[in-house]
């Protein structure tokens, strides 16, 4: 038959309960630090000002009103081809528009010729691999041009710079070449003589 424990026995058997639930008790609390250190130092998550979820919808809204903030310099060019004796030329020669906003941009055009001529313009963007992120929605590009002798006349372009461009892209250059039609330019003329009136014999 057992004998009852002795008080001291029972005291000693209370301290251990007691250390574990003071050392239980440690342990819970240091789990938040040691979170912290763990998201920190080997996730590369900051947790300071709310939780990591809260920080990464913080982080997402910032890197959008940074590309709404974001601006690219649109450079305009333009020329004809020598048998062409045209005078054609942007009206600016910059433009700082921001990707996916609807932009507007002239070109002026003269014939110095003594004649109808139809022009026809051919684009080129640079760098190239921005050309995929440049949208024309309006161009004088789109249709032979036809201008009477000493016509004058401004020629709009309408783009979009995509809001996907490269963020190394700063810079987009938009040029034109206008060539002669000459298909286009000797049916204009033959038309045109068989319409002027004949002189009276």
């Amino acid at each position: 038959m057992s004998q009852a424990q002795s008080p001291a026995r029972r005291g000693a058997g209370w301290l251990k309960l007691a250390g574990v639930a003071v050392l239980a008790f440690a342990f819970t609390f240091s789990l938040v630090p040691l979170y912290r250190i763990a998201c920190e130092k080997v996730f590369g998550i900051r947790l300071e000002g709310g939780t990591g979820q809260a920080r990464a919808g913080a982080a997402a809204a910032a890197g959008a009103a940074e590309r709404q903030s974001r601006t690219v310099r649109v450079q305009f060019d333009g020329g004809v081809n020598s048998k062409l004796p045209w005078a054609f030329e942007p009206e600016q020669l910059t433009m700082d528009v921001v990707p996916g906003e609807l932009n507007e941009a002239l070109y002026f055009a003269r014939n110095d010729g003594d004649r109808p001529i139809v022009g026809s313009a051919v684009p080129s963007v640079a760098p190239a691999r921005a050309s995929a992120h440049f949208t024309k929605t309006e161009c004088f590009c789109f249709t032979a041009q036809t201008l009477q002798p000493g016509e004058k006349r401004d020629m709009p372009v309408r783009f979009i710079v995509d809001p996907d461009l490269p963020d190394d892209v700063r810079t987009i250059t938009l040029s034109y070449t206008f060539f002669k039609n000459e298909d286009l330019t000797a049916r204009l003329g033959a038309a045109q003589a068989t319409n002027a009136p004949h002189a009276a014999p």
